[in-house]
């Protein structure tokens, strides 16, 4: 009858159709939602009328809300009689309704005959309990990444990202993978809503790979910010600052350096977290402030969260350490002299760990140190165990473990500072020398002998020396150099093995080439700081393409710093760096976690010269070719003037200068494992905390049920898969998909869900729960109001055959408050009813298993009219089931109560107990506990229920 509303159940999204015509066989309908009009086959149109129900909210055109208390027909058409949201009684004629009405509600569906397929409500629900698991899981963000399983990063990863607004240091040794360490905490500081604004400052030559790394192996889109960025984002927005215009953003600290404004846009950008990537740079003392560390001070001033990578501290506490510990807590650390004289506890405090960790009886001086050190009255029970022989050998090892975390957790840098050394993580390869020395060129001895000393690395660099003064008539370096012919034979012979070549200068790398590529035929990559970001990433790639890229990279210095050339397992030295730090850097581009092959260090030196004597003061003095060195930096300030005086003498006997590097490396290393260092290994990984994490993450990937999951999800989504090889499939989009599928190209996507692939192949989509395809699709599933309502039948022996049931799917969740994470307390929690006419509860026995295996389908034409002749009965089942349903809710609210006031009463009172002894602990960090559990009590007390979705069930 022209007027009455109807609803299209094919096409929801027009939104309420109007009757305008009818004619013997057909029906016209216009669906102002939209604007469109549509006629309709009698017998075959799928259309429902709309009919609201006492309790219902409905609305009209000009916005008025009514609910609905009883409904009336006036020739045909119905008139719904409420009250208004100002309490005035109220009348909404059927034609009246806003067209753009959603029926998305399961009663409004289900009851205006809009019945999905079983499937649906399937899908639906395995979503639901899917997310409510990850929100539980601390894995979160944290095992879905395209990295390996490593336990010391997994630790650090775990340890930091779970905390709030973190601030630490990094400072893993060369190839441990600091970068994977910060990806991950930013991963899952983004994934679980702790952070949503992330800004990465790092060198220009480091920008790109910064981009990939996390593009590839955490799904993080950054994008980069220069001058030129900011020039057009202002002009296409008119935004006033371009900071403000991206959530994750990536620029360099000479960017921020070069333009000063664009200095001050970046510290009002109001970051959540801030990367600061090698913070070594930052240069510091009480007397003076680089440019570079001032801009990186202002930032971390106003920015909650705060992670400096570098690989090269200074050790013992030294100046430059202490630069970036003020970075991270400027009220912690705010004098130089008495954080020193603080880290002279630090061996005492060593000394007893490593005694409880080997298992080892307590002497008097121990137990001393311990009740100095950690007062709480728990440890004279700890203490007590174990010097109780009776006591069984699991409580000791128990007692000595929570021992340790006390002293760990309450004492020095150990919150803030993180630092695994290849001393204490395995599976790293063998480094092989090999040395050869050539003769000086006579050509170099003369401008040597010319030279100041000042100019150590002229001397280092003897051919730039050379091209400095060369005459036109003198013949090029590379023409006599004895090193260019040694090169060529070597790489000849090295073919085809790929081959990673370090210059101090960019000028040396391009000659080298050159000379390379006219005399010797070789086209080698090359990679210095004068080619642009994106001409050095396509270096990079040429150079790391197996089958037709290049043998040979040439790098000048930059290239020591940052990037990972794994890949590869020969490096040449062609000089060395006066810096031990910098020579560690160089061969750490190789020497990585996950290198399976031995290090062949190449390094050549002209005899009688500064290399030579170099040369014998790394291999004699450090061992530094063949083992890292900590401590090398710090006796190279011992020993620098000496060192210096030496290499401007060619022939000078340096068997003295020799014997005290050896002492004072020999004596800093002692130090460095009785003290400080000790201390930052066992709290940087403990082991037991560390293989329990990775052994948690590998068993997910082996027990996942993703697959299963998402093959539910593209046949409901209309996804079509195919097999590309073993373990790898293509998701295409098929001809009979529902809406666009999220991250799915038209041209299609491969997959896999084998993490191993995943690391070997990176043009191979990783799929995880982290995964941006999953988390979306996901979304869409719950957002989507497909699946809320089926009707089927199924066998089933507990109730008469003709029985009615309904199965409601009610989602208990609190307010959503970043700043509480509520849903980590208490997640949207499914409660699941299923109650029958006399209200008996079936929720255990009818599980969801047994209706998917016992069930019927019933056509869409059935089952709207067992909806329609069970309206009244259905309608009362629904009340019943949230009576039932709000007594489960009840227990969840209170067990979430009693969970989190554990949790956070637990939390708050270890960081009072570390603030009287650790004065790292900020003030800040204790008040937000204390008052998130006040709020967060409250918030839990008033979560409600919603109705997610029903299934009518007819038992047969």
């Amino acid at each position: 009858m022209p007027g009455q509303r109807w609803i299209n159940h094919l096409e929801s999204q027009m939104g309420l159709g109007t009757v305008v015509s009818t004619e013997h066989r057909t029906v016209t309908l216009l669906f102002p939602a939209t604007d469109e009009t549509r006629t309709f086959a009698k017998q075959s149109a799928p259309l429902t009328r709309v009919v609201f129900a006492p309790g219902d909210s409905i609305r009209d055109q000009d916005g008025t809300e009514l609910e609905v208390q009883s409904v009336l027909e006036n020739q045909g058409l119905l008139i719904y009689v409420g009250t208004a949201i100002d309490g005035k009684p109220t009348e909404i004629h059927e034609s009246q309704l806003d067209s753009s009405v959603q029926l998305n509600r399961p009663t409004e569906r289900l009851f205006n005959g809009q019945i999905d397929s079983g499937k649906w409500l399937e899908i639906r629900y395995q979503t639901l309990l899917h997310l409510n698991r990850l929100a539980h899981s601390d894995l979160r963000g944290l095992s879905g990444c395209r990295t390996s399983l490593i336990p010391h990063q997994l630790y650090i990863a775990h340890e930091v990202a779970n905390r709030f607004a973190p601030r630490v240091l990094l400072a893993d040794e060369v190839g441990l993978g600091k970068t994977i360490e910060a990806g991950l905490i930013l991963h899952q500081q983004l994934l679980t809503g702790r952070a949503t604004r992330v800004l990465i400052v790092a060198p220009a030559s480091l920008i790109h790979q910064w981009l990939v790394e996390m593009l590839r192996k955490f799904n993080l889109h950054f994008s980069i910010f220069d001058e030129t960025r900011c020039q057009a984002i202002e002009q296409s927005t008119g935004q006033q600052n371009p900071f403000h215009g991206e959530q994750l953003i990536l620029c360099s600290l000479e960017f921020l350096i070069q333009y000063s404004h664009r200095t001050q846009q970046a510290i009002a950008g109001d970051w959540d977290l801030l990367v600061i990537d090698e913070a070594h740079h930052l240069q510091w003392t009480p007397e003076n402030t680089s440019p570079e560390y001032e801009i990186v001070e202002r930032l971390a001033a106003e920015t909650k969260g705060l992670l400096l990578l570098t690989a090269t501290p200074e050790q013992l506490g030294k100046t430059g350490h202490f630069a970036r510990l003020r970075l991270l807590d400027p009220n912690r650390f705010h004098d130089l002299g008495a954080f020193t004289k603080e880290e002279n506890s630090y061996e005492s405090i060593a000394h007893v760990i490593s005694t409880l960790c080997g298992h080892q009886p307590l002497n008097e001086q121990d137990r001393q140190t311990l009740a100095e050190t950690i007062k709480e009255g728990d440890n004279q029970a700890l203490l007590d165990t174990l010097r109780t022989t009776t006591t069984d050998l699991e409580q000791q090892a128990s007692a000595r473990e929570e021992l340790i975390e006390h002293l760990l957790d309450r004492h020095g840098t150990g919150r803030v500072l993180f630092r695994n050394t290849r001393a204490t993580v395995k599976g790293f390869p063998q480094r092989k020398l090999s040395a050869y020395p050539l003769p000086l060129p006579e050509l170099y001895e003369k401008c040597l002998a010319k030279a100041e000393t000042a100019e150590i690395q002229r001397l280092l660099s003897p051919e730039r020396l050379y091209q400095s003064t060369r005459s036109p008539d003198q013949p090029q370096w590379t023409q006599f150099d004895p090193r260019v012919n040694w090169l060529y034979e070597h790489l000849t012979d090295l073919k085809p093995n790929k081959v990673l070549i370090i210059t101090a200068s960019a000028d040396t790398a391009m000659d080298l080439a050159q000379a390379l590529k006219i005399q010797k035929g070789i086209h080698a990559a090359i990679f210095h700081e004068g080619l642009s970001i994106v001409e050095r990433d396509r270096a990079a790639a040429f150079f790391a393409d197996r089958e037709s890229g290049a043998q040979v990279l040439l790098c000048s210095e930059i290239g020591s710093e940052g990037r990972n050339f794994q890949f590869a397992h020969h490096l040449i030295l062609f000089d060395l760096p006066i810096n031990p730090d910098l020579l560690e850097q160089r061969i750490g581009r190789l020497d990585r976690i996950g290198q399976t092959d031995t290090i062949n260090i190449h390094a050549p030196y002209l005899r009688n010269s500064a290399q030579s004597t170099l040369f014998h003061w790394y291999q004699e003095g450090l061992d530094a070719f063949r083992h890292t060195c900590p401590a090398g930096h710090t006796v190279f300030v011992q020993v620098e003037h000496e060192l210096l005086e030496v290499l401007g003498k060619p022939n000078a006997d340096i068997r003295n200068l020799i014997q005290i590097t050896q002492d004072a490396h020999r004596e800093l290393n002692e130090v460095l494992h009785r003290g400080r260092d000790r201390l930052l290994e066992y709290n940087s990984c403990r082991p037991t905390i560390a293989n329990e994490i990775t052994e948690r993450a590998s068993m997910e990937d082996k027990t996942s049920t993703l697959p299963d999951y998402m093959e539910s999800v593209f046949d409901c989504l209309g996804v079509e898969t195919d097999i590309h090889s073993q373990d790898c499939y293509i998701a295409r989009p098929g001809n009979h998909m529902i809406d666009k599928f999220p991250h799915l190209p038209d041209d299609g996507l491969t997959f896999t869900y084998s993490r191993n692939i995943a690391l070997a192949k990176e043009d191979i989509h990783f799929l995880s729960w982290d995964h941006p395809m999953v988390i979306a699709a996901m979304d869409l599933i719950q957002n989507n109001e497909l699946g809320n309502t089926a009707v089927t039948a199924v066998k089933y022996s507990d109730v008469k055959p003709g029985t009615l049931l309904m199965e409601c799917l009610y989602i208990l969740e609190p307010t959503s408050i970043k700043t509480l994470e509520t849903q980590h307390y208490l997640p949207p929690t499914v409660v699941r009813v299923v109650i029958d006419e006399i209200g008996n509860d079936h929720e255990t026995k009818l599980s969801h298993a047994l209706i998917k295996k016992n069930q019927t389908l019933v056509d869409s034409e059935t089952a709207n009219q067992i909806v329609r002749s069970k309206a009244t009965e259905l309608r009362q089942l629904i009340s019943n089931s949230e009576i039932q349903a709000e007594l489960k809710a009840k227990g969840i609210r209170n067990a979430a109560k009693k969970q989190s006031t554990k949790t956070l009463v637990k939390e708050i009172n270890r960081l009072r107990a570390l603030s009287q002894v650790n004065p790292n602990v900020r003030t800040d960090e204790i008040e937000f506990f204390e008052q998130r559990l006040v709020t967060l009590i409250n918030i839990l007390d008033s979560a409600i229920l919603r109705l997610d979705a029903l299934r009518v069930i007819i038992s047969i």
